[in-house]
């Protein structure tokens, strides 16, 4: 057995029959490096659209004849459309996200991809957890870099938490991370773990008790204590609503005490998956129902973020592996495509609609539509004007960041 698989095997025996799922052994990224001051107290929130959400019918181009031609019978009707201006619209299921919209706190990225897309699911999203180039391949998630070159403070409950996918994503490889099913059960678990503060000679057992201890730490900061805060927002049902209302309720667990907000505590990022977008098939019932999902779980966050004074320091931003192709398919359904709109929100973000609209008339050879914003820029956005960190360093080119929050 190899080391680093024999240390992911006796971390996880060590806390058996927990509901939690650390990344292999807290693996750690080098020498730790002292804390420093940094944005962190700014928290990002992922969704992750796993399959491939379909952008032309999600944010949708309804003024343009070629839309209804290349969609007969899956575009989304004129009528039904909610009109964002003059050319472009929302689908009807959307309607939750209006008053985001129209408190300017909803941004909409148009046209994001990267250069030379590849169509298949996993090395595409490898390329968005990595932010690679489409001919470079990279071992750490795009976060777990930049937590290396700048970590999170130690006071904060864990650099990460992952619900709704076993897969650690941009989080990958040396963040410490947790994929968390629910905060109580995690923190009763970790009663099956005693913290230890005994000098231990051998390389591996002193590496799982380090992993003993973080995991105590960890639990302490995101159990839930009598007369401590109650979240009164009201989550959606389904697996993503259960989602968001696990995530939420260990922020507010491990961001306040005594029910008052506390700098510090929490995690910097949050990344959540609502799975099903690969619509090949009788795509229209299905991604409305994923659109449904979505936005009732974008307002739920809204409510407990604002609930718990933390809607001014939170940034929500969507991705998914790619988006789909321009024409329908012969099964009502669409296929694997290249350029996506993608949402961002927050208190803080500067709403309206960004990117380029879709070019219908400017299809390349396969079909599909031009890219005009690099995902990398969202990302770049986030690393420097989000946490103020040197987002050149972590995305290993110059990417410029986009306007999408105000001063």
């Amino acid at each position: 057995m190899k080391r680093r698989d024999f240390l992911a095997a006796a971390a996880a025996m060590t806390a058996a029959g927990a509901s939690w799922l650390p990344e292999p052994a807290w693996a750690q990224t080098g020498v730790p490096a002292q804390p420093r001051a940094s944005g962190y107290e700014n928290l990002l929130i992922l969704v992750e659209l796993k399959g491939g959400n379909d952008g032309l019918n999600t944010v949708v181009p309804y003024a343009d004849p070629l839309y209804a031609s290349y969609r007969p019978t899956i575009g989304v009707h004129r009528g039904d459309a909610i009109q964002l201006d003059e050319r472009t619209a929302l689908h009807p299921a959307l309607a939750p996200l209006l008053p985001m919209w129209r408190a300017h706190e909803l941004a909409i990225v148009q046209g994001v991809s990267y250069a030379q897309p590849n169509l298949s699911h996993f090395r595409s999203i490898e390329i968005w957890d990595t932010a690679s180039r489409s001919d470079q391949y990279l071992r750490e998630g795009w976060l777990t870099r930049a937590f290396a070159n700048a970590p999170v403070p130690k006071g904060f409950a864990a650099d990460g938490l992952v619900l709704g996918s076993a897969e650690m994503g941009p989080l990958a490889n040396g963040a410490r991370a947790i994929a968390l099913v629910n905060p109580a059960q995690f923190a009763r678990a970790s009663r099956l773990v005693t913290p230890v503060a005994l000098k231990e000679r051998n390389p591996a057992l002193a590496h799982i008790l380090d992993v003993e201890n973080d995991i105590v730490h960890a639990a302490d900061q995101l159990r839930p204590r009598p007369g401590e805060y109650a979240l009164k927002t009201a989550f959606p049902g389904g697996a993503f609503g259960a989602s968001i209302k696990t995530a939420m309720q260990a922020l507010a667990s491990g961001d306040t005490v005594q029910g008052a907000p506390v700098a510090g505590q929490g995690v910097a990022v949050i990344r959540l998956t609502l799975n099903g977008f690969d619509t090949h098939q009788n795509q229209p019932e299905r991604h409305a129902d994923l659109l449904r999902q979505f936005a009732a779980g974008m307002v739920a966050m809204r409510a407990s973020l604002v609930e718990m004074g933390r809607w001014d320091r939170t940034m929500i931003v969507t991705y998914a592996e790619f988006g789909r192709r321009v024409r329908e398919n012969q099964s009502r359904g669409t296929d694997h495509g290249t350029s996506s709109a993608h949402f961002v929100a927050g208190g803080r973000v500067a709403g309206g609609l960004y990117g380029d609209a879709p070019q219908l008339a400017r299809l390349d050879g396969n079909g599909n539509l031009p890219v005009a914003v690099d995902f990398r820029q969202i990302y770049a956005t986030v690393l420097e004007n989000w946490w103020g960190l040197d987002a050149q360093s972590v995305l290993q080119q110059r990417f410029e960041s986009l306007p999408l929050l105000r001063a």
